[in-house]
């Protein structure tokens, strides 16, 4: 019998129970999933606490896993038993060991690729796509300013944007989020609160300020954001994880002739030819080592509590993901294996600039 996490009320990470389910009958369009992976965002936690009443109650939360098809409906011809794929989708119920699918949502994954590196980070690089490559293009020698630049979307983001030549400035929280964020790519680390953050910028932009600002943070960001912004310059606000942000006059706008844009990333993927030509970029991101991610933490599907206790603690310093009981020796191996990989090319690159 599949095995899921029930979400029966809001509170701390002890309202997260595991239940036994019955997973309904296949229906035509989907392919039934042994998941062997499952992320673990805040917005799984914004969830939980109910600061996002998004899921239904009683419901299973999480929006991102990974695992095995082990059956397909009758109208699916891109999928067979055994292949591994990957999924984000809008209407939760990732929290869980088995689970039906549409197909139309799963992405196969590459041989390359581990399911734990799919569950844990593709809704962040296909976010990072979406603004880098389809909501504006992120060009050679653009400056830019990221948000949150030490978080999972701003490390991806870092990473992604040096490798086209862009001039990267990291905000961040504190002085130790700054020598993250500059491991990840970031030419120029500021902390946002910083009295001297403006002039900081236009010392760094010789009085222009930045081409490009991606602003997830919202409310505390958001005014330096704006006054970032060179003329004719684009802001694009694609969170608000530290409020919702004042109302805007037009007038602001036209003060430097700016751009303000406003991305969901269910828009985007809601088209299918958009949503393939977003995945085989992210895909290949992963495959070119273009991202990296160095630290994957595993708990079992019945620990949720713990991985969100993590995660909000904010000491993991990585990708967190759930692995349902019964898989969890075998994923683990799976985890040990990949980071064997990453660290042996790392080694290789060495020995290569060395030799």
């Amino acid at each position: 019998m599949a095995k899921a996490i029930i979400l029966k009320e809001y509170g701390k990470s002890e309202v997260l129970k595991l239940e036994d389910i019955t997973v309904k009958k296949l229906q035509e369009d989907e392919i039934y999933i042994k998941q062997t992976a499952i992320g673990v965002h805040f917005h799984d936690v914004y969830v939980r606490s109910g600061l996002y009443k998004t899921l239904s109650l009683p419901g299973i939360p999480g929006l991102e896993a990974a695992g095995i098809v082990e059956e397909v409906g009758k109208n699916v011809t891109n999928f067979k038993p055994g292949d591994k794929v990957g999924y984000i989708t809008k209407n939760y119920g990732a929290y869980t060991s088995h689970r039906n699918l549409d197909h139309k949502i799963a992405v196969k994954i590459p041989e390359n690729i581990s399911a734990e590196l799919m569950a844990t980070n593709f809704s962040r690089a296909i976010t990072v796509q979406m603004l880098m490559e389809e909501v504006t293009q992120v060009k050679v020698n653009d400056i830019i300013l990221i948000t949150a630049a030490a978080g999972g979307v701003g490390k991806i983001f870092s990473q992604w944007a040096k490798s086209v030549g862009a001039l990267i400035i990291g905000s961040v929280s504190t002085k130790e989020k700054a020598i993250l964020a500059k491991s990840y790519g970031c030419d120029y680390t500021l902390v946002y609160d910083q009295p001297d953050f403006i002039s900081q910028i236009m010392d760094i932009t010789n009085g222009k300020g930045v081409d490009k600002v991606f602003d997830s943070v919202g409310k505390d960001t958001f005014e330096n954001s704006i006054k970032s912004i060179s003329i004719c310059g684009h802001l694009i606000n694609f969170g608000q994880s530290s409020g919702p942000i004042e109302p805007l006059l037009m007038s602001t706008l036209a003060s430097k002739s700016l751009t303000i844009s406003r991305p969901i990333l269910f828009d985007y993927i809601s088209n299918s030819t958009l949503y393939k030509k977003m995945t085989d970029s992210v895909l290949s991101a992963f495959q070119n080592k273009k991202i990296v991610i160095p630290k994957l933490s595993s708990y079992k599907l019945e620990d949720a509590n713990l991985a969100h206790d993590m995660l909000e603690s904010r000491q993991g310093g990585g990708s967190i993901f759930l692995t349902p009981w019964k898989d969890y020796i075998k994923s683990f191996k799976g985890i040990i294996v990949w980071q064997m990989k990453f660290f042996g090319n790392i080694l290789m690159q060495l020995l290569a600039v060395n030799g």
